[in-house]
């Protein structure tokens, strides 16, 4: 296995929002492929309880925008974005990443397919640890479609915001009341030529050995 080639697979798979080709069709064939591979993903006590639904019929995908949209300002009005002191790189960050999230919010409908991973059950009825199991059979499989993608020039942007209108979105696909949505990827080809890894807080220090809070020396 190429391990330079997967590192940067893996290093360079960004929530792609302003650099999003809103202009150019995505094949079916490729998001199909994509969608093959993602479910190699785990899945617990095999019980492969995910399923995928694409969307690309213009009217559908604009119910999901305004969702979006409401959900995006039901966000912003409750300040349930996260803050951190002023010498943090999460609070450098939150200006772009703003305006980034604020493009999504305008321009979702024109984004020419959504993807929405699902899978079967209520989380609201389950324990700890059967959410735990039921999120872990999914949300690895939406991360394995985003890097097949990735590695076939198309971009997607990781986000749940249209989940405070799960409903109405649900009720606009046929998705039966029994199957949680987990999280919506709007996907297109990409503009430019490549993506830089993120800056990130250091591994090193989020890192724990043996007992919380006690780093490698």
């Amino acid at each position: 296995m190429d391990l330079a080639a997967t590192d940067r697979l893996l290093c360079t798979t960004r929530s792609v929002r302003k650099r999003l080709d809103l202009d150019r069709a995505v094949e079916p064939e490729l998001i199909d492929r994509c969608i093959e591979i993602s479910l190699q993903a785990p899945t617990g006590s095999n019980t492969q309880g995910w399923r995928v639904m694409v969307v690309t019929d213009p009217a559908k995908r604009r119910v999901i925008a305004d969702a979006y949209r409401d959900g995006f300002n039901i966000y912003q009005e409750l300040g349930l974005a996260p803050t951190y002191e002023a010498g943090d790189l999460r609070t450098k960050q939150r200006e772009k990443i703003l305006s980034s999230s604020t493009y999504l919010v305008e321009n979702l409908h024109r984004v020419p397919v959504h993807v929405i991973y699902c899978v079967e059950g209520r989380v609201e009825e389950m324990g700890q640890v059967a959410q735990a199991s039921i999120y872990g059979s999914v949300l690895p499989a939406a991360w394995s479609f985003m890097l097949a993608a990735r590695a076939r020039g198309v971009g997607s942007a990781w986000t749940t915001i249209h989940l405070f209108h799960e409903k109405q979105v649900a009720e606009a696909l046929g998705i039966p009341a029994s199957i949680t949505q987990a999280v919506l990827l709007p996907v297109a080809y990409y503009k430019g030529d490549d993506f830089k890894p993120a800056k990130r807080l250091p591994a090193r220090e989020l890192t724990y050995w043996n007992t919380w809070g006690s780093q490698r020396r």
